[in-house]
C-alpha cells in the first residue's frame, strides 16, 4: 500500500498540482498585500479619504466608530469595505491568471507550415522541385507553376 501511495504522490500531475497550489497561495498573498497597501489607499484618497477596509454597516444599532470597534463589542455588522478588497483581489488575481494562460497558450501553438517545396510529377509521380520544368526521373516536360 506505501509503494502503491509513493507512486501515486510522485506522479506528475500530483506534483505539479502541488506546486501550483503553493506558488498560487503566495501570488494571493502579494496581490491582497497589492490591493490593501498600494491600490485602495489611493482610490479611498480620491474619494474623499475612505478607508475601505472599515467601511461597515452596523446591525446592532449601537453606533462605533470603527470596524474593529464593533467587532471588539461583538456587534452584527455587513463588512461590506472588506468584500469590496476582496473582489478587486479577485478581478486582479484573475487577469493575471488570464494573462499567463494567454502567454502560455501564444507559445504552445505551432509554427505555420511552410510553403511546400516539392511537387508530383503528373506523368511518373515522382517526387520534384516545385519550380522544375523537366522531370529528372521520366524527362516530361512540365507546366512551371
Amino acid at each position: 500500500m506505501f509503494k502503491e501511495f509513493r507512486d501515486f504522490v510522485m506522479r506528475g500531475n500530483v506534483l505539479d498540482l502541488a506546486v501550483a497550489v503553493i506558488i498560487g497561495t503566495a501570488f494571493g498573498k502579494i496581490i491582497t498585500s497589492l490591493v490593501n497597501d498600494l491600490l485602495m489607499p489611493p482610490v479611498g484618497l480620491l474619494l474623499g479619504g475612505v478607508d475601505f477596509a472599515n467601511l461597515f454597516l452596523n446591525l446592532s444599532g449601537t453606533p462605533y466608530a470603527s470596524l474593529a470597534e464593533a467587532q471588539a463589542a461583538g456587534a452584527p455588522t455587513v463588512n461590506y469595505g472588506l468584500f469590496l478588497n476582496t473582489v478587486i483581489d479577485f478581478v486582479i488575481v484573475a487577469f493575471v491568471i488570464f494573462l499567463v494562460v494567454r502567454t502560455a497558450n501564444r507559445m504552445r501553438r505551432p509554427a505555420p507550415a511552410a510553403a511546400p517545396a516539392t511537387r508530383e510529377c503528373p506523368h511518373c509521380l515522382s517526387t520534384i522541385p516545385l519550380k522544375a520544368t523537366r522531370c529528372p526521373q521520366c524527362t516530361s516536360e512540365l507546366k512551371v507553376g
